[in-house]
């Protein structure tokens, strides 16, 4: 099983604060909420509806999301701290309004120490119903006061990383004319194909879901479409975007890697440490997932205020510097991207929870 209690350092096994199990047998519920750190303010993140084949599956994945979010809030600039939920079940066949409320009253047990949003599996519909029970939860749709879809500022936030990217590699912050390709085309890869196309990127994709294959299709018959992961790492593109689930860079995906820049949406695309360093001897620069992802986290903290879209654009438009800041830190330092981002992220995350210690 994972060490909970383990070191505090990003690259080894994850320290959390608080990680909580909760069950209701009569709606079915089995859920993990991980709290890694409170330093910055409460922990954000999403639920995850997800079938694991196993319970400790469903921990190590709730272990690195929760772990994520700490460093992709931190960068972000948001005075939230990081945390993940995730419930085990298949969403199409086990969700319910008990199994949601059910989950909404563990959420409300924690008094604030965890606000939950959308991920895999759930949407803003879910997050009213599980706001019946909870004041903790954002992400909400339009119509109960809140930002409704935040792929839409996470795809926007992807490709203003792969804007810094492309102006580090090529030197303009543009697409336009390059060949990128889209693993996964589902809530955010679906939008990140419309930016890329309006840039003037010529685009493949690849989706396990047909039907997402082909909504991108119908509206974009120019698109390429290869079979599947293993034949997009292999295509010849400028640009590889993982926007599917996490574990892309692998140790046989990135030796056969053709691309020059990884920019995606997905969370925890490096299957382990040492994945960014291989991507840097074949001089791949890596775009650190949880900071070019950041645009949906940065959408829905705005909702705890009273959400106001263009407020939250703007923030979500950081990026591209953000992600440009990492890029000549790590070259400075000599570094790959992910560590340069890890460092900043922990500063960040040190100097500022420090301040709790001030009497106030």
């Amino acid at each position: 099983m994972p060490n909970v209690f383990g070191s505090p350092h990003k690259g080894s096994e994850p320290r959390h604060e608080q990680v909580v199990f909760c069950q209701d047998e009569a709606s079915g519920l089995r859920a993990i909420i991980a709290i890694y750190s409170t330093a910055l303010g409460p922990s954000l993140g999403g639920t995850r509806f997800y079938p694991y084949g196993s319970e400790e599956e469903a921990l190590t994945d709730v272990l690195n999301l929760s772990r994520g979010m700490a460093y992709k809030n931190a960068l972000a600039g948001l005075d939230l701290g990081g945390g993940k939920a995730v419930i085990i079940g298949d969403p199409a066949v086990d969700k319910s309004e008990a199994l949601l409320r059910a989950y909404g009253r563990f959420v409300q047990t924690l008094n604030g120490r965890y606000y939950t949003a959308c991920d895999v599996g759930t949407f803003s519909e879910d997050m009213d119903v599980i706001a019946r029970e909870s004041r903790y939860v954002t992400g909400r749709t339009v119509a109960h006061g809140g930002a409704g879809d935040s792929s839409i500022l996470t795809a926007f936030g992807v490709f203003q990383g792969m804007r810094a990217a492309a102006e580090t590699v090529w030197g303009a912050p543009t697409l336009h004319g390059r060949r990128v390709g889209v693993e996964g085309v589902g809530k955010v890869g679906h939008r990140l194909v419309e930016h890329l196309r309006d840039d003037g990127a010529d685009v493949v994709i690849c989706d396990v879901n047909e039907a997402a294959v082909e909504r991108v299709r119908a509206q974009h018959p120019e698109v390429e479409v290869v079979p599947d992961k293993d034949a997009m790492v292999r295509t010849e593109l400028d640009v590889y975007a993982p926007c599917a689930l996490g574990g892309s860079l692998n140790d046989d995906s990135v030796p056969a890697l053709q691309a020059r820049i990884v920019c995606g949406a997905a969370n925890n695309q490096l299957a382990h440490t040492g994945i960014e360093k291989s991507l840097a001897d074949r001089d791949v620069l890596y775009a650190p997932d949880y900071v070019v992802n950041s645009g949906g986290v940065i959408q829905v903290a705005d909702e705890i205020d009273g959400f106001d879209f263009d407020r939250a654009k703007a923030r979500a438009s950081g990026i591209f510097e953000t992600t440009r800041k990492i890029f000549a830190l790590a070259a400075d330092e000599g570094v790959p991207p992910a560590v340069a981002a890890d460092r900043l992220a922990e500063r960040r995350m040190s100097e500022i929870g420090r301040l709790r210690g001030i009497l106030v």
